[in-house]
């Protein structure tokens, strides 16, 4: 059994514990290691790295895992350790990763990889003159209704692409009588809040993956809930965008568009949905599930507003069955960087693709102070 030491930094927070510790590196080491192609197994030896020892110890016993510290500059002088993952906040991760690279580490993070586009096309540019492994999570790529969307569009059965329309989003309750489901820097500015920053970079992997590559970008972004109540119970300012209302124009003519937002009370399939229509059929997709409607079972509604509706439209729709077994999405993409590291197997979600998606966002956010489309310029790393 052959090892490899993670230095894994930020798993106290909701999605470095939940996704990245417990659903991937837990389950991995659970499994018995990770299966290489020659068939050898590769057991991850994590290091848990943060501020509060209270909280690292407490996590490191009920997972298992043997070590944790809040010495960073200790952790990354240790040669045993080769591979360093962050998922702490915006603000810190340029210089934690680039710290990590002085220090000869391969590589991988959350995104946003930065605030700003500058700082991130910089470091995807020293990762990339290290000659280091590198990485950033793209973990909706590996959802199984974007999966099935992707089978879809591979099989030709959209025909001529037309258009891609996604909602996201969900009531985070402002912390007053109801606790908030997400912490409260996502609200300001000042701590890297805000979310076109967050989602756009999310929404750049998925449109140049699934729909065509993102050639202009229109951005409206609000911020609805101004007050909300902090972690310490007391009022804060939100004065981050909670809501952005974004048009894409992609490659080939598709026009996607996509809103996102922390203040809309859901009344559709998942938190996130996406539409997408061609010229021979159509297809919805969730976080898992995915229907479709081919052109010869599309139904021909008549407009009469003067008599109820006769079409149950939901039941129009066909549901892709589940032919496989789909594993945790941030669990793939960690066997996939593992393997990467180990035996240079593929892999293209480098830190260059995480500086385009701090690119659109950095437009989605200027489009919005300028009320005006912008171009997606070819990004030189």
């Amino acid at each position: 059994m052959r090892r490899i030491g993670l230095i894994m930094h930020g798993v106290t927070g909701r999605m470095g514990l939940n996704q990245h510790l417990v659903r991937s590196i837990v389950a991995i080491r659970a499994e018995g290691g990770l299966r290489l192609a020659n068939g050898d197994r590769v057991m991850p030896d994590p290091i848990l790295v943060g501020r509060n020892g209270g909280k690292l110890e407490a996590l490191a016993r009920a997972h298992g895992i043997e070590r944790w510290t809040t010495d960073l500059n200790a952790a990354l002088a240790n040669p045993d350790d080769t591979l360093f993952f962050d998922a702490g906040t915006t603000l810190m991760r340029a210089d934690l990763i680039s710290r990590a690279l002085d220090a000869g580490k391969h590589v991988y993070c959350e995104k946003p990889i930065s605030d700003d586009l500058e700082t991130a096309v910089a470091l995807a540019r020293k990762a990339k003159a290290s000659g280091l492994k590198n990485g950033v999570v793209q973990d909706k790529l590996f959802l199984p209704g974007l999966r099935k969307l992707a089978m879809l569009r591979d099989s030709g059965f959209f025909g001529r692409m037309l258009s891609v329309r996604g909602e996201f989003g969900y009531w985070v309750f402002e912390g007053d009588w109801q606790a908030a489901q997400r912490p409260s820097w996502n609200y300001r500015k000042a701590d890297g809040g805000g979310i076109i920053l967050d989602m756009l970079c999310h929404w750049r992997y998925v449109l140049d993956n699934l729909f065509g590559s993102v050639k202009a970008v229109s951005c409206l972004g609000a911020t609805h809930i101004s007050e909300r109540v902090g972690e310490d119970g007391k009022p804060y300012a939100a004065d981050a965008d909670d809501a952005a209302y974004a048009t894409f124009e992609l490659e080939g003519g598709v026009i996607a568009h996509i809103n996102s937002s922390w203040a809309v009370r859901v009344r559709r399939d998942d938190l996130v949905t996406f539409q997408v229509d061609g010229t021979h059929g159509s297809a919805v997709a969730g976080l898992t599930r995915c229907w479709t409607q081919h052109r010869v079972n599309t139904p021909k509604p008549v407009w009469n507003p003067d008599q109820p509706q006769t079409i149950d439209f939901y039941k129009t729709w066909d549901e892709v069955p589940d032919n496989q077994v789909y594993d945790n999405g941030f669990k793939i993409q960690w066997e996939m960087f593992l393997r990467h590291v180990i035996e240079d197997a593929p892999w293209q979600y480098t830190l260059v693709e995480g500086a385009k998606g701090v690119q659109l966002a950095v437009l989605g956010l200027k489009s919005w102070q300028e009320r005006r489309w912008l171009d997606v310029e070819p990004l030189e790393v």
